[in-house]
């Protein structure tokens, strides 16, 4: 069955942060109410919904998707699926949701993606974040997350010469961002030096990397509305330019990590597909989960060479007034991280940057934007080329 071109026409987002009085039902009802409303689409009138929720544990809603039906009464027997691929859940539900509109199997979808993660202890966050690592070899069951970007930040000085200064100053960089973002977790401004210092406010947490290299625990949803008919949603709409999806082995100790190939191919096919080079692009937004995490995106974007991403700072690029700003939202670094949620917050927030929504952190004339959302330490990758329509 022919279709029409998917096409974002709404969007939802709560404000990220440790949110002690909102439930899980709670963040997705909003979301979803928020994207519709833009949108102008009653609930009636939406064919399918898509959901992202990692959990794992971190709540006792084990089976989600139907929680955003308590938006309501004319949801009820609209078909939901809930999507988990670790830190790329989000995005998993986005290409669930474009394989649907695709396929002709629906015309008019909601996403939603969501993650309430502030009820647990820290412990109990990291060790619930752990089992998205592999779990059939003793020696990388028991590193957490922040250890395994620390040796991704150990083997990157051990090849290329310490990242200590360039992770500092994309810390600095997402942090002073986030000022301009209302929904952010930390608006707090923090200077290169505060971020470069171990100190009592910045211990080392997994060394090398200190407390402003890692990302945070958060809550908070997000919601898109995606449709092929023409005649639904308004002149806000914003088109797929190209999407890919690429999955790489679970083991590090099957690939070179810090070469992060898997984020490379993805970004690579994205860009191919969509037929445009990183100069055509208006911003991007990436999955700095730890600052090592952006800087090796850097290189696997092309914008600079293997050992050399740095440059990407000294140069000025990826600043919000540089050739390619990267996190203008303030990134997972201080925006906030949401399990679930982010990838479709990446989604929203380029939405509203190219259809001029993007208020104090709005770019001018923002045309394409690139979306890299990434699931564990570089396996599940997603990456999207969002052009204004």
């Amino acid at each position: 069955m022919a279709t029409n071109a998917p096409e974002i026409v709404g969007s939802g987002h709560t404000k990220f942060g440790r949110l002690d009085a909102r439930t899980l039902e709670d963040l997705m009802v909003e979301a979803a109410g928020e994207a519709l409303s833009q949108a102008g689409v009653e609930p009636k009138d939406v064919d399918a919904i898509f959901v992202g929720h990692f959990n794992s544990g971190l709540v006792p809603d084990g089976f989600p998707s139907s929680l955003v039906h308590q938006l309501s009464p004319d949801f009820r027997f609209t078909p939901s699926t809930r999507f988990e691929n670790a830190c790329a859940s989000g995005s998993a539900a986005v290409f669930g949701a474009l394989s649907a509109l695709k396929a002709g199997e629906a015309k008019t979808v909601l996403v939603v993606g969501a993650e309430k993660m502030t009820s647990r202890s820290t412990p109990e966050v990291t060790k619930a974040l752990a089992g998205a690592g592999y779990q059939n070899d003793a020696r990388e069951t028991s590193h957490s997350f922040p250890q395994v970007f620390a040796i991704a930040a150990k083997g990157y000085e051990e090849r290329y010469g310490s990242p200590m200064e360039a992770m500092a100053r994309i810390a600095s960089k997402n942090h002073i961002n986030a000022l301009s973002n209302p929904l952010a977790q930390m608006q707090r401004n923090m200077d290169f030096e505060a971020c470069n210092t171990v100190s009592d406010k910045n211990p080392l947490i997994a060394p090398p990397l200190r407390l402003s290299d890692c990302s945070l625990i958060s809550d908070g949803a997000a919601a898109i509305v995606i449709t092929t008919d023409p005649a639904v949603g308004g002149d806000k709409r914003v088109g797929f330019r190209a999407t890919a999806h690429i999955n790489d082995f679970l083991p590090l100790s099957g690939r070179d990590f810090i070469a992060f190939e898997g984020p490379k191919k993805a970004i690579g096919a994205a860009l191919d597909k969509a037929g445009v080079s990183l100069s055509d692009l208006s911003f991007a937004e990436v999955h700095d989960c730890f600052t090592i995490a952006e800087l090796l995106i850097y290189e696997a974007m092309g914008l600079k060479p293997a050992g050399r991403g740095g440059e990407a700072l000294a140069d000025g690029i990826v600043y919000k007034d540089g050739k390619l700003p990267v996190n203008v939202s303030g990134g997972l670094k201080a925006k906030g991280h949401p399990i679930g949620a982010t990838g479709v917050s990446m989604h929203v927030l380029s939405y509203r940057q190219l259809v001029g929504l993007g208020g104090d952190m709005q770019l001018p004339d923002a045309k394409l934007g690139l979306v890299f959302n990434m699931g564990g330490s570089g396996v599940a990758n997603y990456a999207s080329v969002l052009e204004r329509r």
